[in-house]
């Protein structure tokens, strides 16, 4: 009989014919050789991969399918080896249960595509059958040809656990093959599950509403989960089974409950641990901590230093735990920021500054609350309200202002306003000062000050020819900066006043006074006449002009003369510009067209001034005005006479009553008023004695 030697393969295409030489010899008889012909054709065989069923193969090779080296322990991943009996599979002890740890894979692949993992595909025939000759081991071979880790996990060991797996694949045209594959179950180097406290006692009061948190327990390790062990049914107590927080189920009343809590990893359960738990429900005092003072009301300066006491609280617990009393201060941020709380002392805890806008906005005041607490479940509290009142403390002296310079017109009137002195003080209010002159007025110094303001006016006569300049000082006192009103802060402030010279008021002169003008009536909008020349004041003051009489003659009064012209502007007229025919813009005289039928002669009256003084002085330009319709033929002549005459001047006086009062006079009211201010200081005095 010839058979196929174990472990040999045949390729067709590969080798299709083979020669084989047999020698038979029977005793006593000679050896007989033939040759036997074998001819190998191809066809459909099932072979397992290589690794599974090789007696031998080098580290490294990916016959089960994985493709990945062993990655660290819990990521369910193993690494592949060899041996002589086929594959070796090493796992960690902690792989999840139903791990997926090999596959077997024969040969050819082909069929249906399986993915497991998410991320892994591997092909498997589809119609294959998978049975694991050996039934000593605790893992699971499925139908798909997965070799899975057991359902409950491996069992926790310090040595290497070895299980050796025998499986046989077989197609339905009773084609089979078979291999081997071991694995090797590493010891784990996660740590274990392991509670921190094993044995706890708790005490919690009487009272406690259903499901309030009574406790919690914590435990190390990985994937914990925690259960009520004893009792089965807890009638108290249940556990959440992620965080172990262990709460009532019920209104607790005085009882003592023993549990036995359990931690286990859940995705390997043997991994586990326990703690026993000693829970005591006593009654206790539900009453507040009291304290005195029950509230805290407190004036303080802005100077108070850092750290300084303003209360200390005297509390009592009725349930007799004073020492376990836990003080806290409550408010708004300004409060807080300012003050704080060591133990029952309620301290300052930064400077004070009464100057300061933000805490002017808060009235001075500032409010807190002191929330004394005591222990227990729940805690009991007591809160403590506190006011806060910060007083001012004059600190700064007034400061002068700079450059205090003012100048005034000689002739200014009595009343008139010279300046104003501004100072200032860092202290609160800001605009609490009081001015004083000091020297009082009188005819050496003409002037006075407002108290509150600060403003400067002429009370005197001035002359420059007297003084040219007044040098004034002035007291500056604060108020309301401090609550002893006799502390208070002043400082002496140099003011200078220059007096203006008086400017002669001229009336203006013009050149020429009297002028004769021929115009044309055109057809614009209007036409210029002629421009004013006049010369002001030398201080340079804008003029004035304004049509202030007129005339209006027939035509044939262009031959008068202008001596009678003269003459007749003298003597009340009519206005000559009622209808708008002429306008002054500046010392501009502007015609306005009109539908003339005849020429026309206008006669104007043009008042000249400078300055808003008094009285005013102007004078006044007259003009002869001959203005010739476009269609009446014009004299051969269009020159412009400019003519000065002789005439009666024109003035206009404007009376403004002034009263200058003799020296004897202010000297006389100068002493009453200060006998006066002295009666009055010496009254106020005396009220305030009394």
């Amino acid at each position: 009989q010839v058979t196929l030697r174990a472990g040999a393969e045949l390729d067709a295409h590969r080798v299709n014919h083979y020669t084989l030489t047999l020698r038979a010899a029977c005793p006593d008889e000679e050896e007989v050789e033939e040759r036997l012909f074998v001819q190998v054709t191809a066809g459909q065989l099932l072979r397992c991969d290589a690794p599974f069923a090789s007696v031998g193969r080098s580290q490294g090779a990916a016959g089960a399918g994985w493709w990945e080296p062993w990655v660290p322990a819990g990521t369910g991943f193993p690494w592949l080896c060899c041996a002589a009996g086929g594959d070796v599979v090493r796992v960690p002890a902690d792989v999840a249960p139903w791990t997926p740890l090999y596959v077997v894979l024969p040969q050819p692949l082909g069929g249906l595509t399986v993915k497991f993992p998410d991320f892994l595909t591997f092909l498997l025939p589809v119609s294959l059958q998978f049975r694991l000759q050996n039934q000593d081991t605790p893992l699971t071979l499925t139908q798909r040809g997965l070799v899975l880790a057991p359902a409950s996990g491996f069992q926790p060991s310090g040595d290497t656990q070895t299980f050796r797996l025998e499986i046989e694949v077989m197609d339905p045209h009773g084609h089979n093959c078979s291999g081997a594959v071991t694995v090797e179950v590493l010891p784990s180097h996660r740590p274990g599950v392991t509670f921190l406290e094993p044995q706890r006692a708790v005490t919690v009061p009487a009272g406690i509403g259903p499901l309030e948190v009574v406790t919690q327990v914590h435990a190390s390790g990985d994937n914990i989960r925690y259960a009520i062990l004893a009792p089965a049914a807890p009638a108290l107590f249940t556990i959440n089974e992620v965080t172990g927080e262990i709460r009532s189920t019920r209104r607790l009343e005085v009882a003592h409950a023993r549990l036995l809590v359990r931690a286990y990893n859940t995705l390997h359960p043997a991994d586990h641990a326990t703690a026993t738990l000693n829970i005591t429900v006593q009654g206790t005092d539900r009453r507040a901590p009291s304290c005195s003072p029950a509230i805290s009301v407190s004036q303080v300066s802005e100077t108070v230093s850092p750290g300084s006491t303003l209360v200390t609280l005297r509390c009592t617990d009725p349930a007799g735990t004073e020492g376990h009393l836990r003080y806290a201060l409550q408010g708004p941020p300004p409060s807080l920021a300012r003050f704080c709380m060591e133990g029952p002392r309620l301290r300052v805890n930064t400077t004070l500054d009464y100057d300061s806008e933000v805490v002017a906005a808060m009235g001075f005041q500032f409010t807190a609350t002191v929330v004394v607490t005591a222990g227990g479940q729940p805690p009991r509290s007591t809160h403590v309200p506190v006011l806060v009142t910060l007083t001012p403390v004059n600190e700064f002296t007034p400061a002068c202002p700079n450059g205090a310079t003012f100048t005034v017109p000689e002739t200014a009137a009595f009343g008139s306003i010279v300046g104003r002195v501004a100072g200032t003080d860092r202290d609160y209010p800001p605009e609490s000062l009081e001015y004083s002159l000091e020297g009082g007025a009188g005819p050496t110094q003409p002037f006075s000050i407002d108290t509150r303001t600060g403003e400067i006016r002429v009370v005197g006569p001035l002359h420059s020819q007297w003084h040219k300049s007044y040098r004034l000082t002035v007291r500056l006192t604060d108020t309301h900066n401090d609550l002893d009103p006799s502390k208070r802060r002043s400082r002496l402030c140099d003011v200078a006043v220059r007096l203006q010279q008086a400017v002669p008021n001229q009336a203006p002169v013009c050149t020429p006074e009297v002028q004769e003008l021929r115009i044309t009536a055109g057809l614009g909008s209007r036409q210029p006449v002629t421009r004013l020349v006049c010369q002001g004041s030398p201080d340079g003051t804008a003029l004035a002009y304004t049509i202030t009489e007129g005339e209006e003659q027939p035509s044939h009064s262009t031959t008068q003369p202008l001596t009678t012209v003269c003459v007749a502007l003298s003597r009340p007229s009519h206005p000559g510009n009622e209808d708008g025919r002429f306008r002054l813009e500046g010392n501009t005289l502007f015609y306005l067209p009109h539908d003339l039928a005849e020429p026309r002669t206008f006669l104007l009256l043009v008042e000249v001034w400078g300055g808003p003084s008094a009285p005013r002085r102007s004078t006044v330009v007259a003009l002869v005005v001959h203005v010739t319709p476009r269609s009446t033929p014009v004299p051969p002549s269009t020159t412009t006479q400019h003519t000065t005459l002789q005439k009666e001047p024109l003035v206009v006086t404007r009376t403004e009553a002034e009263w200058h009062p003799p020296a004897w006079f202010v000297a006389v009211l100068t002493v009453s008023s200060t006998l006066l201010l002295a009666a009055l200081g010496c009254t106020a005095r005396s009220l305030l004695c009394r």
